[in-house]
């Protein structure tokens, strides 16, 4: 017999169940919705052990199969729950979740960037609680009827459905979303489902696309043991198609599901060589800079310096960090053999919950970099690339008159649906000027087989950038995915590559040979 215990996201309680137990149990399985404790002091660990007393409660049986299914933030009791009691789980579901990982707090989801900043001092004042008795924030309240689109999508509930989910929700203690979520591994064998709630813009495709071309973490979901479903709804199925959801998760139960796909053998694609063959040159480290040096001619003075920001967000457990890879190495090199400074910066892009972290990282790098004195500061480019993309936002707002030249490179240029707890601060689209005369130039890179969310974000800051008039120069590579540099190593590619190397420099008055 199949039992299911159901974990609500934020607010919510085993109510919003109601409509989704019914079908479950005359279908023969169990359904055990839970209510998470709400009173102010909870955290995460409450919550685990929540979940965990309801597994306990349960008659094991010999054929019983215990599928776990957390929505939204619920994921994180339900995975420290199952790391504590593997052998009684049959699959853990994740309903339109995200992935976390040991030491991550919930907060790094949290779509909404209001909670964000109310929140963060408490998660920035330790990883842990100072001490026991230390007096919890209060709770975010609950959110008003218009106020639950900034948790996630509302398409399939009507007015009257959000003011009863409203009426129905409770505050969300603060240390549930600030703590970490605490995981030894135990549970990593347990086979998982992903039901994805296409409204909010995440698909099977999107998933597909990151495993063929994100960074290396998301390769483990090509794991055959990972399932998928897609529900054409928002965020919170349980309300708006409760019988369709049901009957995915009698099928996910049942291990059914569409496998994804990766790339045969152990290929990393962070780590294959760079695709134009460039010289080895010194490198020296400056903290989370990485200056790669131009062959040394006195006769010259400082160099002009290209600062090149990776993309992301990236696991912070990676063996070897971006400035590592071959790829930034690579564009580095490429910059410095001509007659630049090139250099890697390594920020802290984690989480979407780490941009304002990354962007003071990068803006540390810069006043390294420009306080180098093989460097002329008043020369500068800025070369962002992919999740990156968002950084540019800051130098698009107020440019300094240092930077000569701003490229980017298949970026993403709006917060992606699902996104909000990026903050409007990162929203390159929006920041653009109305006077466009006022920006440095702008060199665009554009992958024409990009995965949709990404093309649009890119289409919507030509648009502007056109009615504004803002100097921007589009370099387009139509047979390129996503890192056609790694996946498309094609003459198209090169060709790309070379020419937008060369118009960044020639911005910086540098003429290569």
């Amino acid at each position: 017999m199949t039992v299911f215990v159901l974990v609500s996201g934020p607010f919510t309680d085993e109510r919003v169940w109601s409509e989704v137990t019914g079908p479950l149990r005359e279908s023969g399985a169990e359904a055990h919705p839970v209510t998470l404790s709400r009173w102010p002091g909870a955290d995460l660990q409450t919550h685990v052990d929540d979940v965990v007393r309801l597994i306990d409660s349960l008659e094991p049986g010999p054929d019983a199969k215990v599928v776990l299914v957390g929505h939204d933030y619920a994921v994180h009791p339900v995975l420290g729950a199952a790391d504590r009691r593997p052998e009684r789980i049959a699959r853990i579901v994740y309903l339109d979740a995200g992935l976390p990982q040991d030491g991550d707090p919930a907060l790094a989801l949290v779509p909404d960037p209001a909670v964000g900043e109310l929140l963060r001092a408490d998660a920035d004042s330790g990883r842990e609680p100072a001490s026991a008795t230390a007096p919890a924030p209060a709770p975010v309240p609950v959110p008003a009827p218009e106020e639950w689109r900034r948790w996630g999508s509302t398409e399939g509930l009507s007015a009257e459905r959000l003011r009863q989910l409203t009426a129905l929700a409770a505050p969300q203690p603060a240390r549930t979303l600030t703590r970490p979520l605490r995981l030894t591994g135990a549970a990593a064998d347990v086979p998982t489902t992903g039901i994805l709630c296409t409204a909010g813009g995440v698909t099977f495709e999107t998933v597909q696309a990151l495993v063929r071309t994100g960074p290396p973490q998301f390769r483990r979901l090509a794991d055959p043991r990972v399932g998928f479903f897609e529900l054409a709804t928002g965020h919170w199925p349980m309300l708006s198609r409760p019988r369709e959801l049901a009957e995915v998760l009698l099928r996910a139960a049942a291990g059914v599901g569409r496998r994804l796909t990766a790339p045969e053998g152990e290929w990393d694609p962070f780590r294959e060589p760079f695709l134009l063959d460039v010289p080895e040159l010194p490198r020296v480290r400056d903290g989370r800079l990485d200056l790669h040096l131009p062959e040394p001619d006195p006769a010259r003075g400082p160099r002009p310096a290209v600062l090149f920001v990776h993309g992301g967000p990236v696991s912070r457990d990676l063996d070897a960090t971006p400035r590592e890879w071959p790829f930034y190495v690579g564009y580095a090199r490429y910059a410095a053999s001509l007659g630049a400074v090139g250099a890697v910066v390594d920020h802290r892009l984690h989480g979407i919950a780490d941009y304002a972290r990354a962007a003071g990282d990068v803006a540390a790098a810069v006043e390294l970099l420009r306080a180098d004195p093989r460097v002329d500061p008043g020369r500068i480019a800025v070369w962002v690339f992919s999740g990156g993309g968002l950084l540019a936002a800051d130098w698009i707002t107020a440019p300094p008159r240092w930077l000569r030249c701003l490229a980017l490179t298949y970026p993403i240029l709006a917060p992606l649906p699902g996104w909000g707890a990026v903050g409007a601060r990162f929203h390159p689209v929006d920041a653009l000027p109305a006077d466009g005369g006022a920006l440095p130039p702008l060199v665009l890179t554009r992958a024409g087989r990009e995965t949709p969310q990404i093309a649009a974000t890119v289409e919507s800051f030509l648009d502007r950038a056109a009615r504004t008039k803002a100097p921007v120069e589009v370099i387009d590579v139509p047979h390129g995915v996503h890192g056609f540099e790694i996946h498309n190593r094609t003459d198209e590619s090169r060709e790309a590559v070379t020419r937008a190397m060369r118009t960044v420099l020639g911005h910086l008055g540098v003429t290569p040979a």
